[in-house]
């Protein structure tokens, strides 16, 4: 399974260098130097592997702490819209009627709304700081794990072996703990790896745009913001937040695409998506 080994590989080698930041970090990330103002990368024979920005701060150390916020949003993120969006999806497919009605009118409220422009309105509200932004991020992240879940549980509230417990005298929390809730994860799991790359992009995007966590704590959208008035002379600057932004996405999404195929009985039984 190369999807699954190699999205694996990256994941695991950003959550390594987002935990052990302050072990492997050749500088402090915030720490500023005018005197190497602008250095290109030294890459073996100095003591900035990647460079120096604007004000002489580490590039390669600020990657690294930047590896690190990106992970804890990521993380964040995905468990609470999780919780959130099964939770209420899940109530909304046992229950149907009127408590699905209603909760689904709220996700259509929610998702009129252009995801970008609605955490940027919350961040100009609000304010910046990593609560907020994570609070801006999920809300309207729940919404596919409520559509998801809620599907499926239309489709279990009816099978024989929910109508087995309900005989029995099993409780409806007890029913939608035991038999619902089981069967939504391997789903939920797919969806919140895609929902971790999602998160890092909006991360990055907001952090450029000068929205997201305060100025002193590295980001890698922050960097992009950073370089983009030295991209001409110091390329350095723009190109290596970049790619670090790009390769986690691909890594996550290569994840996530090889645990559907591996998850999905449907091309499990078509003999199709297993690579």
């Amino acid at each position: 399974k190369p999807k699954i080994v190699t999205g694996g590989i990256i994941v695991g080698l950003l959550v390594f260098v987002g935990v052990f930041a302050p072990l492997i970090s050749p500088f402090d990330p915030n720490a500023q130097n005018l005197q190497v103002t602008l250095n290109a990368p030294t890459w073996w024979d100095g003591a900035h592997f990647l460079g120096t920005d604007h004000v002489g701060r580490d590039i390669l150390s600020r990657i690294y702490y930047g590896a690190r916020i990106s992970l804890v949003i990521a993380v964040t993120v995905v468990v609470i819209s999780g919780v959130m969006g099964v939770g209420l999806g899940v109530i909304s497919g046992y229950f149907a009627g009127r408590t699905d009605f209603f909760i689904q009118k709220l996700v259509e409220v929610v998702w009129a709304f252009p995801p970008l422009l609605l955490a940027i309105a919350i961040m100009a509200f609000f304010g910046q700081g990593l609560f907020i932004l994570i609070f801006a991020l999920v809300t309207q992240r729940w919404i596919p794990y409520c559509r998801v879940a809620r599907g499926q549980a239309l489709s279990l509230r009816t099978r024989d072996f929910v109508d087995a417990a309900r005989s029995l005298g099993a409780s409806n929390p007890r029913i939608i703990v035991k038999h619902i809730l089981p069967n939504l994860m391997q789903a939920a799991v797919v969806i919140g790896t895609f929902a971790m790359a999602t998160a890092i992009i909006s991360e990055a995007s907001l952090s450029f745009l000068g929205l997201g966590v305060p100025p002193e704590i590295p980001t890698w959208g922050g960097m992009l913001a950073d370089g983009r008035a030295y991209i001409s002379t110091s390329w350095w600057l723009a190109l290596f937040p970049g790619l670090c932004i790009f390769f986690t996405v691909l890594g996550i999404n290569l994840l996530g695409d090889g645990m559907r195929d591996l998850f999905d009985p449907r091309l499990k039984r078509s003999g199709t998506g297993m690579g």
